[in-house]
């Protein structure tokens, strides 16, 4: 029922900046989650940054925070992921991901099950 449609990634230098979109269609409501994630090359799915669509504060997996930034617009529809001096190891596939229910977010890749197609981010040194 609900879909998410993501844009944006790219090639940047190491410092440089992107921006990731996603808009969600199909809710009923303002609640549920939505966060992003990330997948390197040989390594597991991880939580980036999730928040309750409903207003409750961002979280963040500790290699991003003050570099990537969660938001999201006034109709709790879209998800935006801003990006600040990347690192090189930021290089990875980046998810868009809702689920429909639950007060707590976090960043569990299990409890969400809705995914976007993915978003290729690449930093060069």
């Amino acid at each position: 029922q609900v879909q998410l449609v993501e844009s944006g990634g790219g090639s940047v230098q190491t410092g440089g900046s992107l921006r990731l979109s996603c808009v969600a269609s199909g809710y009923t409501d303002k609640s549920g989650c939505m966060g992003w994630f990330r997948q390197a090359p040989g390594k597991e799915r991880e939580g980036v940054g999730v928040l309750a669509r409903n207003g409750g504060i961002p979280t963040y997996a500790d290699p991003v925070k003050g570099r990537l930034t969660v938001s999201q617009d006034s109709t709790k529809s879209a998800l935006d992921l801003g990006m600040s001096n990347l690192e090189p190891e930021d290089t990875a596939v980046y998810y868009c991901a809702a689920r429909r229910f639950g007060l707590i977010c976090g960043r569990d890749v299990d409890s969400y099950n809705y995914w976007g197609q993915g978003a290729q981010v690449t930093v060069s040194s």
